[in-house]
């Protein structure tokens, strides 16, 4: 019967060119970001303000928080620019708690890498730090702070970075950033303490009650039926996985955190782990009147995580009465070298969670919590295949600061369709092989598990690029 209903709508609706506007008048109203204001005139710089501080902020009718904000808004603003643009980012801290600013997935240079203590210096309150660097690569990025990670991305503090290409043919003019997090606080709009189940919240990973996008519990986008849209969404979310169904719906993956990827892809289910990013094209179909729901369904990523969580609703859309349409196929494409394992030099990555000790847990990477363990080393234009092993009973999504990589499957082959990426999921029980060319760029690197709980609960290390000799340092440990 279904089949016979797409014919039939094939047969009366019009097939559109994908280039043009088919969404109604306020179609992403209710998701709409804000954007800062560019101070410099020149057409090639974006030059803005950034101020971390308290602000009230309301996610649902009636519902209302004390976060922690850029701007006094959650998430952050929008920062819009083109790629080969110049980003500079006046930064001040406004927060009794020290704080920095880390450009997630950006190519930066070390100074920019918003690392207290690698990178660069906290940011005290009432002080200011400006980042100033070249945006090489068309794609969305997203920015949080690198200290106390945990507690301060899931009190508010993150947004997102969009990097355009305007040449890059997708031809889908109807676009929206999306934005996903959660955060939890109580019937006074005070937020829920980043301590709270202690070592077990910590293995957990927590995550809050209210599930957002853009900020906002449950919102609305309006839809023309068929018409094409572009999603670019991040997962901002300190823990919670997002493992989206569109009422079996298809999505058409065109892209990953890197940017464009080889070619589409069409899934009815999505994973977007923390810290990845994901391009896609959905073209919703529905009748006025009925919701069409963005559901996060339950997806396994380590103990309890299916037994004590539910189905959230992430977003609803809602169609006009005009005529449904028939877009035409998605046939975007990117060249991308295929990564070779041939020559490149085999680094092993063990994660763990040993038994508690003294009523702690720590993770561990190659047997030690990041503030015992000393970085692991590359020579600058040195070539490497990261074999990650999970040992543990959860998931962990893997980020590399500063670099992109290839996943590679157990045949040695990079997985297709070929994609960058600085964020990969390493399923428990399992072993991720991902290739790394640190061809630039020297400098202390972090990498590590962003379920930000895991990290400050050990699951982080570095990796020194450069002609230089590991400095045999160990760090400091996080407060907690």
């Amino acid at each position: 019967m279904t089949m016979f209903i797409l014919l039939a709508l094939c047969l009366v609706a019009p097939t559109v060119a994908a280039a043009q506007s088919l969404a109604p008048a306020g179609w992403d109203a209710g998701l709409k970001l804000t954007e800062p204001p560019d101070l410099n005139p020149d057409p090639k710089v974006v030059e803005i303000n950034l101020t971390a501080r308290l602000a009230e902020v309301e996610v649902a009718p009636g519902k209302r928080v004390q976060a922690w904000t850029y701007d006094g808004g959650l998430p952050g603003p929008l920062i819009k620019t083109r790629v080969g643009d110049r980003l500079i980012v006046h930064f001040k801290n406004e927060l009794k708690e020290p704080t920095t600013v880390h450009w997630h997935g950006v190519r930066v240079p070390i100074e920019m890498d918003g690392v207290p203590g690698i990178s660069q210096p906290e940011v005290k309150q009432g002080e200011s730090f400006t980042y100033d660097f070249v945006l090489r690569d068309a794609g969305l990025y997203w920015y949080h702070p690198h200290v106390m990670s945990a507690a301060q991305v899931g009190f508010g503090l993150y947004g997102a970075l969009l990097v355009e290409d305007p040449d890059d043919a997708v031809g889908v003019s109807d676009q929206v950033t999306l934005v996903l997090s959660d955060i939890s606080f109580d019937a006074k709009g005070q937020l829920e303490p980043a301590d709270s189940g202690g070592s077990a919240g910590m293995v957990f990973g927590r995550e809050g009650d209210y599930v957002l996008v853009n900020g906002k519990h449950r919102p609305v986008l309006k839809a023309r039926p068929g018409a094409p849209q572009r999603w670019r969404v991040v997962n901002a979310a300190k823990s919670r996985f997002f493992y989206l169904d569109l009422e079996g719906q298809p999505f058409t993956v065109i892209g990953a955190d890197g940017g464009l990827q080889e070619r589409p892809e069409v899934t009815d289910l999505l994973l977007v782990t923390p810290g990845e990013r994901v391009d896609l094209i959905v073209a919703p179909r529905g009748q006025a009147g009925t919701p069409l729901i963005l559901r996060a369904t339950l997806y396994n990523r380590g103990y309890g995580s299916v037994q004590y969580r539910a189905v959230e609703d992430v977003l609803s859309v809602e169609f006009t009465n005009q005529p449904p349409v028939v877009a035409p196929p998605v046939r975007v494409s990117r060249s991308i070298a295929p990564a070779t394992i041939e020559g490149a030099t085999v680094v092993n990555v063990d994660l763990t969670l040993p038994p508690m000790q003294n009523g702690q847990s720590e993770f561990r990477v190659n047997g030690v919590p990041f503030w015992k363990a000393k970085p692991f080393v590359a020579r600058l234009g040195e070539r490497q295949l990261w074999t990650i092993k999970n040992d543990s009973d959860w998931d962990h999504p893997f980020h590399l600061h500063g670099f992109f990589f290839q996943v590679i499957d157990d045949q040695g082959q990079p997985v297709r369709p070929l994609a960058l990426k600085d964020t990969v999921n390493v399923p428990m029980k399992k072993t991720v092989r991902l290739l790394v060319n640190f061809d630039e760029r020297p400098g202390e690197w972090m990498f590590h598990c962003h379920i930000l709980d895991h990290a400050d609960g050990g699951l982080m290390g570095t990796v020194l690029v450069g002609d230089v000799k590991a400095s045999g340092h160990v760090h400091v440990k996080p407060p907690r």
